[in-house]
């Protein structure tokens, strides 16, 4: 079993309006075929899109702010929670994502998931 890893996907604006109605089936379809690799190789734990709306949330003393996402500036647009052996091989499964083929824009954040406080032994749910 390997280790846990996020990778956050994330493009500017609405990267895919540029893409004709086959193109974008086309992406659809390679993004499926990815995930259905990963799913056959024991490697994927959830993959999801995430829709361009909602709010991003801050405190500051007592006073809460709520900012509309605006999705003409570089939001996330999905995520895919993954196992691997180890970083290098997180960043060599997120270099083989379709993002990069259709969106010029798209970058991949690849980040190693806590499983388990060290100092308390708490181990986080699922």
């Amino acid at each position: 079993m390997g280790r846990e890893f996020m990778l956050y996907i994330r493009n500017a604006g609405d990267a895919k309006a540029a893409l004709s109605a086959d193109e974008h089936l086309a992406f659809i379809k390679k993004c499926e075929t990815y995930i259905g690799r990963l799913k056959a190789e024991g490697k994927l734990i959830a993959a999801q899109p995430i829709v361009r709306e909602g709010y991003i949330i801050s405190k500051t003393e007592n006073t809460w702010t709520q900012t509309a996402i605006d999705p003409a500036k570089e939001v996330q647009v999905g995520y895919y929670h993954i196992t691997a052996k180890d970083l290098a091989e997180a960043v060599e499964i997120a270099k083989g994502n379709p993002e990069f083929e259709y969106v010029a824009s798209a970058t991949i954040e690849v980040r190693p998931i806590k499983l388990k406080e060290e100092q308390t032994n708490f181990v986080y749910p699922k």
